[in-house]
C-alpha cells in the first residue's frame, strides 16, 4: 500500500508579516495555518511535528494562538480513526515553540525522533524562547526512559531511515539541526520542510519583489546565513514532486516550479493551478 500524508489542522496564530518574510510589510498582521502531518500505509502511523501546547504560550513570542476544540490534536488524529496510542513514532522536523507543543499527549512507549543537533539547540538558550520550558522538559524526561527518545545525527549519516518509505535529511536552514521528513507516494516523493519555507507565494511565486531569475526570498526567522537558507530552498525545489511546510498548504513542483497547490492530502485533488512565468525574447 503506497504511503499518503494527510494534514493535521493545528488551527492558526496571527503574527507579524515580516516574520515570515524579512523585511515584508513590516507592521502587518497576518494569520497562517499551524499544520502537522499524518502518515499512513506503512505498518504504523507516524505523525509529523505537534503544533503548539495553548493559546496562551505563543503570547511569549507576541504572537496570537487561535486553536480551538476541534484542533486539539486528539480530534485531528480521531478524523482518520487515529488515536495517539496508536502511534509508533512522532517525528520532529524541529522543536520551535509551534511543533512540539503536544508531545506529552503521547505515551512513553511511542517514540519521539529528533536530530541530536536540534535537542542540543534547544537547550542552548540561542532561540529561548522559542523553545518553551514545558515542551522541553517533557523532552528531557523521554531522554530518560526507554525507548520514548530516538536521536538523529543527520550532520552526519546524511539520510536516516524511519520506516521503509519514509526518512529524514538535514535540512540545512531555519534552526542548526532542522530536519526534511520525506516521504514515498506513489506519486512521486513529498518533503515535509517544516520552516525551511514559510510562504510560498511571497518567497518563491511572486515576482513582486523579485530581481535575481529564480531566486528565493528568505524568511524573517532563521539561525544561521541567508545563503544557508536560499540554498535549502533551492535544493528542495529542485528534488521533490511535493512540498509540505508547516504555515502554508502543500505544493506541486515541477522544474524547480509551483504549479499547483494541494488540499488536506498528498498525493491529493488539486485545489489551485499556479502559473509559472514565461522567459519572453525581447
Amino acid at each position: 500500500m503506497a504511503l499518503q500524508i494527510h494534514l493535521l489542522d493545528y488551527g492558526d496564530i496571527e503574527l507579524e508579516t515580516s516574520f515570515l518574510v524579512l523585511g515584508l510589510e513590516c507592521g502587518r498582521i497576518r494569520r497562517v495555518p499551524v499544520y502537522g502531518f499524518l502518515i499512513l500505509g506503512g505498518k504504523y502511523p507516524i505523525v509529523v511535528d505537534t503544533g503548539y501546547r495553548d493559546n496562551a504560550i505563543m503570547e511569549s513570542l507576541g504572537m496570537r494562538g487561535l486553536q480551538f476544540h476541534d484542533n486539539l490534536i486528539q480530534n485531528q488524529l480521531a478524523r482518520h480513526g487515529v488515536k495517539p496510542g496508536d502511534v509508533r513514532y512522532v517525528v520532529h522536523t524541529h522543536l520551535h515553540i509551534d511543533h512540539a507543543g503536544k508531545d506529552d499527549i503521547f505515551p512513553m512507549n511511542t517514540t519521539v525522533v529528533v536530530n541530536r543537533r536540534e535537542m542540543e539547540c534547544s537547550v542552548s538558550g540561542l532561540m529561548h524562547p522559542q523553545y518553551p520550558k514545558p515542551d522541553i522538559q517533557h523532552l528531557i524526561e523521554r531522554i530518560h526512559t526507554r525507548d520514548a527518545m530516538r536521536f538523529l545525527d543527520l550532520e552526519i549519516t546524511g539520510a536516516e531511515e524511519i520506516i521503509p518509505g519514509v526518512w529524514c535529511e538535514p535540512a540545512n536552514a531555519h534552526t542548526e539541526g532542522s530536519a526534511n521528513v520525506i516521504v514515498e507516494t506513489a506519486d512521486g516523493l513529498a518533503c515535509i520542510c517544516g520552516d525551511v519555507i514559510y510562504d510560498f507565494n511571497d518567497q518563491i511565486v511572486s515576482d513582486r519583489w523579485r530581481v535575481n531569475d529564480m531566486e528565493p526570498r528568505v524568511t524573517g526567522n532563521h539561525a544561521g546565513s541567508k545563503r544557508a537558507e536560499k540554498g535549502a530552498i533551492k535544493k528542495l525545489l529542485n528534488t521533490y514532486r511535493y512540498l509540505l511546510p508547516i504555515h502554508t498548504p502543500p505544493a506541486m513542483i515541477e522544474n524547480g516550479h509551483v504549479v499547483a497547490r494541494l488540499g488536506m492530502s498528498v498525493p491529493g485533488p488539486i485545489v489551485q493551478t499556479v502559473p509559472v512565468p514565461q522567459w519572453r525574447p525581447v
